[in-house]
């Protein structure tokens, strides 16, 4: 398994992601509402937040499998929720 400075890069690569692409958005189009993409950047450094602070606290620190099977949990949901949030940029 990557180690947990590896994880929070990639959530902070991702979260930085979904802020550009945001605005990306926002420069191109003219017709976007700027309040929409407010919100979008707001989910994403909220997303962020929260991933961090997981990270940093995993559960069952004694027992290996658990804390693997929570690092497994926490990728999943960081994969789910960028999609998420990509999506909801992209129908802007």
């Amino acid at each position: 398994m990557a180690s947990v400075r590896e994880l929070k890069k990639d959530i902070n690569f991702l979260a930085s992601e979904l802020i550009t692409e945001a605005y990306v958005k926002q420069l191109l189009k003219d017709d976007v509402d700027n309040d929409k993409i407010a919100h979008v950047m707001v989910n994403a450094i909220e997303f962020r937040n929260e991933l961090v602070k997981r990270a940093n606290h995993p559960d069952g620190k004694d027992n290996p499998k658990l804390v693997k099977a929570f690092y497994m949990q926490l990728r999943k949901d960081m994969m789910e929720k960028f999609m998420a949030i990509s999506k909801a940029t992209n129908e802007l």
